[in-house]
């Protein structure tokens, strides 16, 4: 249910009183500042115009149309615009360029943009902008830098809409995750702790039963579905005028992008499907260090971000959310995904990259901690939920190490809990060192979590169990619950239409046979279906490492076209 609600008159005189001298230092690469020849030769792509002072250039929750660079005079972002809690978060002056992430994903913007002064400015259409990215990579890489890391910073000052919730609701819990999971820009008001909960939801006539609700300027969600949120912030939704497209992927982790990457840049038809949020289970790594050609590492979010543009920049179509829940082959030979919310797409071939679901916890009581006190990733959004508590982490792969140090910047303590003898049996060296030599963390081995102890829904101790012969029990106190004990695949959609092996992984090649009756074995990764391909985690035998699942996907891709050239 949508409300709407008419926001206080910004107070200008006010706001732009606030507006510090100068403009905000460039501490981070975030606001580099373009020179005199690019902006020379962006201006042949655009036009100058005039701002008066207090004119808003981009509004917060509107789509970013152009690529506007200040040539004079100075220009405010502004959080909040509009109600009581507006305020000045940062100056830019000449030279450099405004916007962010939504400029090149079509998401709208999550902060505005107000000019702090009489100020000149460049103004170059989106599609040009985007068109000079595509034809000057260099130009193209530096200015993508920068919008990852802007998008950072405004996720982690809390900018954008408010979700008012209590902590306990699993409703607020499945919204966090969404929005979490999709990295979009955000604050939560728990009405359980947050004296401005009450104040809030008073004015908006919202009793907190009823909650959760999303603000953002004038319009109020009352307990969203995930589809309205996108539609809120403008996350792309599949375009339509395509009976059938050439491709259709499923899944959209890592192995997921690079096929929608290589098939679209490869003159295929391509749409990229998921239910929930791009990157997969590497969009949950704070740090991946191991990926080659980021000798500092790279975030899983920043990953998938950077895939996302790419796959735009060929022309991909990406649907999310939209959950694939079924696939039929006809009479015809199309292949044709059913999606949850009723519709039908129909694909010449199928490259299925669903990737694999988190494990829970085998231990009595999980689901009751989980909507407040369990998390399965380790971003900067979950390491906000963990300020200053104690937290255990349970698991021994590199997920659980990389998540252990990431969170001891912000936690008060933080607890490994690992089930084999050695750090280093399923963790990689470098990593298990590490882990090892800080002192901040509190490393448990051969130990397994017996029991969760809590009230209400909150966390309060871990209660884990050695595995030698005397199995002694230790509390362990714990405010959130870090849990990354590997993935079970997420192949329930496909309900028979491929074979599986005995733990559910989708059977490939040699070892998938026929179920469709072709005169010609399986290619290397395509599944018992002629035109059906699996790729990544999702796949029987397949190495579960980021690079390799990237490395199949394009590989997918390779083998859709011989699929294609014989049905020709």
């Amino acid at each position: 249910m949508t409300q709407t609600t008419k926001p206080a008159p910004p107070d200008l005189d006010r706001l732009l009183a606030s507006v510090p001298d100068g403009e905000t230092p460039d501490l981070s690469g975030a606001f580099p500042r373009l020179d005199e020849p690019r902006i020379r030769a962006l201006s042949a792509l655009g036009e100058r115009r005039r701002a008066r002072r207090g004119e808003v250039l981009v509004a917060e929750g509107a789509p970013d149309d152009a690529f506007r660079v200040v040539l004079s005079g100075r220009v405010a972002v502004v959080e909040a615009f509009g109600s009581l809690e507006q305020r000045v978060v940062r100056v830019h002056g000449p030279g450099r360029f405004l916007g962010d992430l939504g400029l090149l994903t079509g998401q709208v913007s999550f902060v505005t943009y107000v000019a702090a002064e009489p100020t000149e400015l460049l103004v170059v259409p989106a599609d040009r902008f985007r068109a000079r990215c595509v034809n000057e990579p260099a130009f193209g890489d530096e200015i993508l830098r920068a919008y990852l890391l802007r998008r950072t910073l405004v996720i982690a000052e809390g900018a954008g809409f408010r979700i008012i919730g209590s902590r306990f609701s699993p409703d607020a819990h499945r919204l966090r995750e969404f929005v979490c999971r999709n990295r979009l820009p955000h604050r939560f008001v728990d009405v359980e702790s947050d004296p401005a909960a009450e104040h809030l939801l008073r004015e908006l006539g919202i009793p907190p039963a009823e909650t959760p609700v999303v603000v953002w300027r004038d319009r109020v969600l009352r307990n969203p579905e995930p589809a309205e949120l996108a539609a809120l912030t403008g996350l792309r939704s599949a375009e339509g005028g395509v009976d059938v497209f050439d491709l259709a992927v499923v899944g959209a982790g890592p192995a997921g992008l690079a096929a929608a990457v290589y098939g679209a840049s490869e003159g295929l038809t391509t749409v990229l499907f998921d239910g929930i949020a791009t990157g997969g289970q590497a969009a949950t790594s704070s740090r991946i260090e191991n990926y080659l050609g980021f000798p500092a590492g790279i975030s899983g979010g920043e990953l998938a971000d950077r895939a996302v543009v790419q796959a735009e920049k060929f022309g991909a179509n990406l649907s999310v959310p939209a959950e694939v829940v079924g696939l039929e082959v006809g009479a015809d030979g199309h292949h044709r995904l059913r999606t949850g919310d009723g519709a039908t797409i129909a694909a010449l071939a199928v490259v299925v990259t669903s990737g694999a679901r988190y494990r829970r916890l085998p231990v009595p009581r999980l689901e009751e901690f989980e909507p407040t006190s369990v998390i399965y990733a380790a971003t900067v959004v979950e390491a906000r939920m963990c300020a200053g508590d104690p937290v255990v982490v349970v698991g021994g792969g590199n997920s659980a190490g990389q998540a252990a140090v990431f969170l001891a910047d912000y936690a008060g303590a933080v607890r490994l809990v690992v089930r084999e003898r050695s750090l280093d049996e399923n963790m990689s060296r470098y990593l298990a060192d590490r882990v090892l030599r800080d002192s901040r963390i509190e490393v448990h081995l051969h130990t397994e979590v017996r029991e969760l102890a809590g009230e209400r829904g909150a966390l309060e101790a871990v209660v884990v169990e050695g595995d030698d012969e005397d199995g002694m029990r230790t509390t362990l106190p714990a405010r959130i619950l870090a849990v990354f004990i590997g993935a079970a695949p997420s192949t329930g959609w496909l309900d028979g239409a491929v074979a599986l092996d005995d733990r559910g992984y989708v059977l490939t090649g040699r070892d998938a046979g026929r179920d469709d009756g072709a005169d010609r074995p399986p290619l290397l990764l395509e599944s018992s279906v002629a035109g059906v391909f699996a790729a990544g985690d999702v796949r029987s035998g397949s190495v579960k490492r980021v690079a390799s699942a990237v490395g199949e996907g394009a590989m997918a891709v390779r083998m859709v076209h011989e699929y294609l050239a014989s049905t020709r």
